[in-house]
């Protein structure tokens, strides 16, 4: 009789997981639900944008009916494979039901899950999260749910419907659960301030957090330091959680500063046609409708350099012990946004001409600005343009973004002496600085290209001639 039951429930509510949202990310954060139990959906409408460690992301569900259940609450971050919505797609059929994936509430000794179908999970990109990354370990003997939490509660803390869980049990969410194991906390040590006596971040935060005395005070009263702990530490710092982007970051450039090999070398150089010829552009019918700037003719001229110097547009491959040379550019462009610095590319940007180059430029900085990029924009880049002269830097010595081969760093443009025609004289100046992996690109190499852009930059004609 069960098993008739779960199948009935099984054809009327179906479940959807956290897919691989690309480059094969095991988590994303919850950032915004757009629908609520109750409400109809249709196959393709977005009901939740998700921000993984690339990008935010919308995600449209694939099915019809009514919203059931949200699983968890927004800000949550959920592990690929775990169901973050219940949809009824039967409504009317009968009375309401659990969904699928929820247990009988009746003690079982075989696995509290339903099988689900074998194979792969949909994803949105990439081929999916294998059956057995989902599933959990089938508990033994009859459990019941703690007395102190109802089954709704105790269902969201452990990220799906209500499960028999053992009484002694702390409650926390998922994310909690991981950020206690990462910092190395027993969360049955733990003292809970959330509702119904769940385990916060907070919480567990204020567990890891060392007390102001010195060590060998913590150990003599284990009990009382971490409690005296976050009223000093919360009065005097703030600690945000890394996550999303920041860590995406972190991980990133850590593995690249540590994996290749940097050489950055600098070159000074006047710019002041080139400024004539933006202010030309942009009073040029052919370019109008697109945002004409330096950096536009700075991206130029970098293509054209690696056009002149194809060996600099490669990447390293340590499995194989080989040097991949590309024959194609995806022009990297550094955009800060409110989630972090970002590295959108634009496909194949040698074969796009200075009008279509510009109306690329616009839409990647436009996008990144929204927090719409897409990771697919950010994968695949093969070299760099950091402009850290917007905010007034003259320059710096900026970190390969990992598997490029080279990024160009562009300090601000300032009008400063300079000797021209033997005089000296107010002119535009910006400095440059290259940053490349010494494995890929010798010293020769990286200075030919360095000196073309700059060459470019200083006679604009060059683009003609060169290109």
């Amino acid at each position: 009789m069960t098993t008739m039951t779960d199948t009935s429930n099984a054809a009327r509510f179906r479940e959807f997981k956290m897919p691989d949202v690309g480059e094969g990310l095991t988590e994303a954060e919850i950032l915004k639900w757009f629908v609520k139990p109750g409400d109809t959906v249709t196959d393709g409408q977005v009901v939740c944008e998700v921000e993984t460690a690339k990008a935010a992301v919308e995600l449209p569900i694939p099915f019809d009916g009514v919203v059931h259940e949200l699983r968890f609450p927004e800000g949550t971050t959920v592990d690929v494979g775990q169901v973050i919505i219940a949809v009824d797609v039967a409504p009317g059929s009968g009375d309401d039901a659990p969904v699928a994936a929820e247990p009988a509430p009746e003690p079982v000794v075989a696995p509290s899950e339903p099988e689900e179908p074998k194979g792969r999970t949909p994803v949105l990109v990439g081929y999916g999260v294998a059956e057995s990354s989902t599933k959990r370990r089938a508990r033994k003997g009859t459990e019941a749910a703690p007395a102190a939490a109802s089954a709704a509660i105790q269902g969201e803390m452990n990220g799906h419907g209500p499960a028999a869980v053992a009484e002694a049990r702390p409650l926390a969410k998922p994310p909690v659960r991981k950020l206690a194991k990462d910092l190395g906390i027993d969360l049955a040590t733990v003292t809970p301030t959330g509702d119904g006596g769940v385990i916060t971040r907070e919480d567990v935060h204020a567990a890891a957090t060392p007390a102001p005395a010195p060590a060998q005070v913590r150990t003599e009263a284990p009990v009382a330091a971490p409690i005296a702990a976050p009223a000093s530490v919360t009065a005097r710092e703030t600690r945000i959680p890394v996550k999303g982007v920041r860590k995406a970051i972190a991980q990133a450039m850590v593995g690249s500063a540590f994996t290749a090999p940097h050489v950055t070398e600098f070159v000074t150089v006047d710019v002041t046609r080139t400024m004539k010829l933006v202010a030309e552009l942009k009073e040029d019918k052919d370019m109008a409708g697109v945002r004409v700037n330096p950096l536009l003719i700075i991206a130029k001229a970098l293509l054209v350099a690696i056009k002149r110097n194809p060996e600099v547009n490669a990447a390293w491959d340590e499995a194989n012990q080989e040097i991949v040379q590309k024959h194609y550019v995806n022009l990297g462009i550094a955009a800060a946004t409110p989630r972090g610095l970002i590295v959108p590319n634009i496909k194949d940007a040698h074969d796009q001409t200075l009008p279509q180059l510009a109306a690329s430029l616009g839409e990647l900085v436009s996008t990144a600005r929204e927090g719409k990029t897409s990771p697919a924009a950010m994968a695949g880049g093969t070299v760099t343009i950091t402009n850290v002269g917007v905010f007034g830097v003259d320059t710096g010595t900026p970190i390969l973004n990992p598997g490029e081969s080279a990024i160009l760093a562009v300090g601000a443009i300032k009008l400063q002496p300079w000797v021209h025609k033997g005089k000296v004289k107010p002119r535009q100046v910006t400095t440059l600085a290259l940053s490349f992996d010494h494995r890929l690109v010798d010293g020769e190499l990286g200075s030919k290209v360095l000196a073309d852009v700059a060459a470019i930059l200083e006679q604009p004609k060059r683009l003609i001639t060169w290109a």
